[in-house]
């Protein structure tokens, strides 16, 4: 009987913990539609700015923010996965400088967003001399995404079975063969789980974008333009633009529809991939 009630009480727990985190999801989503649903249309997504935000739309925030997250990824995932392989198949685990490595990682994911920012304006924007642009914001959130990246592909890649790897060795295929052909793939779910939690983080980010790609939010014509992301849009309505509050929760409801579209498309692919591992 006490093994009994443990055991229920252990469910309803589950359960209540399960629906909190869902009714908290549905609480944002319910407020962001009842203030900036009438706002989102065509032209609101394809029209600049107008009247300090209180009008026009949004297109060249959204172009801005596009090119910021390209410029994160283009940089953060071949570092990112060369820094996995290196942890998981060139070094030997437990070894000085693979220690040193990942005591680095988890230096640099418990950086505060704030001080990625100030090193990016002060390394990017100003030794670098690439000012307050795109590209400065992008590389900066590049070192801020790195950490969870590489993390997540490595425990995919540790997660291969040994067989692998032995069998890939009986065969005499070459290291990089096995690497490319057998790991990588096998490792493409948390490959994606990490680009999916990198995106969200680098979309969401306002501190260390303020700091090196700049408010100007007209449309960029190159990356060595400065540009307004989402996330800093959102704060300069509401806390700067009086009587912005309606674009700014219509912007907050786009930003959140970007993201589960992230999330959707990452989901069906990780699905897909491991759709076709299973049936090789």
């Amino acid at each position: 009987m006490r093994s009994r009630r443990a055991d229920a009480v252990l469910a309803a727990f589950a359960w209540a913990a399960a629906l909190g985190v869902t009714v908290v999801l549905a609480l944002i989503v319910f407020e962001l539609l009842r203030h900036g649903a009438g706002r989102l249309d065509w032209a609101f997504l394809t029209t600049a700015p107008r009247n300090a935000g209180r009008e026009g739309g949004i297109g060249p925030i959204l172009a801005s923010t596009g090119l910021i997250l390209a410029v994160t990824m283009a940089v953060a995932l071949p570092l990112g996965l060369a820094t996995a392989v290196f942890l998981t198949e060139l070094t030997r685990r437990g070894g000085v400088f693979g220690r040193l490595v990942q005591l680095s990682l988890d230096g640099l994911a418990a950086v505060p967003s704030i001080v990625f920012g100030l090193f990016g304006n002060a390394f990017f924007c100003k030794t670098l001399g690439l000012g307050f642009s795109i590209l400065s914001g992008g590389l900066t959130l590049a070192c801020m995404v790195l950490p969870i990246l590489i993390r997540t592909t490595e425990e995919g890649l540790r997660a291969v079975p040994p067989e692998t790897r032995n069998a890939a060795s009986a065969l005499a295929y070459s290291r990089s063969a096995t690497l490319w052909h057998l790991l990588l793939p096998a490792a493409a779910p948390a490959v994606i789980v990490g680009l999916v939690l990198g995106l969200g983080r680098a979309i969401a980010e306002t501190a260390a974008l303020v700091y090196t790609s700049g408010y100007v939010d007209r449309m960029p014509e190159s990356l060595m333009d400065s540009g307004r992301s989402l996330s800093i849009h959102i704060f300069d309505l509401s806390m700067n633009v009086a009587g912005g509050d309606a674009t700014a929760y219509a912007t907050s409801l786009t930003l959140i529809l970007v993201l589960l579209t992230i999330n959707a498309l990452a989901s069906v692919t990780a699905r897909r991939v491991l759709e076709r591992r299973l049936s090789v």
